[in-house]
């Protein structure tokens, strides 16, 4: 595919680079990628794969801009709150660069749409922040025989690595099964620095520069941990597990109702919270959070016992509360809840405890 004047003038950094060159660019040109969510780590990623050409770029993300996304979502800035996700860092792109097509899905990736998204593109950067849907992206990717670029973030550290590229290692080979729900905290849980997000999401744009323009050695078969507060990264080897399981379709259970932290029966939506506060029986909320969090926001009336505490506080009553009074925990998004209401079933003996699904982001 052929390069335009005007976009011989816009790579010519590209063109002039050894080992890269006009085939390369050409390449990323004819090329086209799926970008599965536009929070800390897509916002990067789409902006470098945006700058250097690559041909279409599809984005999909359900969320709206939140004023906490600024400290790391650099697609957006203030006025942008409130809307769609991918919409928004849609016009941005073209913005940056109108000789690429981009196109923007307001919805979620799920079962309904993943196969027929995935089999449309190159390749997939997953950008998402939850287990269930890595696990959607990479089987997906398997079964459409595509290759996708990994990377996750907690705290100051992140990982990345490129899967189910030419016969090597899926995700599964790293982590065959989700984690116990409840046991992972997600960036609102645990805190993100932002800068970290920053160069994961980029390193994840040059890897998939990479496989699209078959310049280089992309990290398939290899994990990269980078720890910012010491600056240190470490490269693990990885190989394909001659044991995993072969996918050949999505389940009809599996994604969604993993990882996420409890079932029905251990909690209750706002709705629900709301209706329990107004039939007049005994109740008791309890909110775990921080007290900067709490400051920000809260349900009234509620107890506070921050996690950390509730965790060191010795078997027996966990005072102000009442062991034998319906009980509603409720934390950021339900995952330190969700760990609080074993708590106080397990060591604790509440006898009617659930947990706020959602927690103060679903209020």
């Amino acid at each position: 595919m052929a390069l335009s004047p005007q976009e011989i003038a816009r790579y010519q950094r590209h063109l002039s680079l050894a080992g890269f060159g006009p085939k390369a660019q050409e390449k990323l040109k004819g090329a086209s990628v799926l970008v599965v969510g536009a929070g800390g780590l897509g916002c990067p990623a789409l902006l470098y794969l945006a700058a250097a050409g690559v041909g279409r770029i599809v984005v999909i993300d359900p969320d709206r801009v939140d004023t906490s996304n600024l400290q790391r979502q650099v697609l957006y800035v203030s006025s942008d709150q409130g809307q769609n996700k991918a919409e928004s860092a849609a016009r941005r792109l073209l913005a940056l660069n109108p000789m690429i097509r981009v196109e923007a899905i307001a919805a979620r990736f799920d079962r309904s749409n993943a196969l027929e998204l995935v089999r449309s593109v190159d390749l997939v950067v997953d950008g998402s922040d939850n287990f269930p849907t890595r696990y959607l992206v990479n089987d997906t990717c398997v079964i459409a025989g595509r290759p996708f670029v990994y990377g996750a973030i907690q705290g100051f550290e992140g990982q990345l690595s490129v899967f189910n590229l030419a016969g090597g290692p899926t995700y599964r080979c790293l982590f065959p099964e989700p984690p116990e729900p409840g046991t992972v905290p997600n960036c609102a849980e645990a805190g993100v620095l932002g800068a970290v997000t920053g160069l994961i999401g980029t390193v994840q744009a040059c890897e998939a520069i990479k496989v699209l323009s078959g310049v280089g050695e992309p990290l398939s078969g290899r994990l990269l941990v980078w720890d910012t507060l010491t600056m240190t990264s470490n490269l693990v080897r990885l190989r394909p597990d001659p044991q995993r399981r072969p996918i050949t379709e999505l389940p009809p259970e599996g994604y969604g109702e993993t990882c996420e932290a409890g079932n029905q029966r251990d909690q209750v939506d706002a709705e629900g919270l709301r209706a329990m506060m107004g039939d007049g029986r005994p109740l008791q909320i309890l909110d775990v959070r921080e007290g900067w969090e709490r400051e920000l926001s809260l349900i009234m009336p509620s107890h506070h016992i921050p996690l950390g505490r509730l965790e060191s506080l010795p078997p027996g009553p966990a005072d102000p509360l009442d062991p034998g009074i319906r009980t509603v925990v409720y934390c950021a998004a339900g995952v330190r809840s969700y760990r609080a209401m074993q708590l106080l079933r397990d060591k604790h003996r509440f006898t009617s405890v659930i947990n706020l699904q959602g927690g103060m982001r679903g209020w």
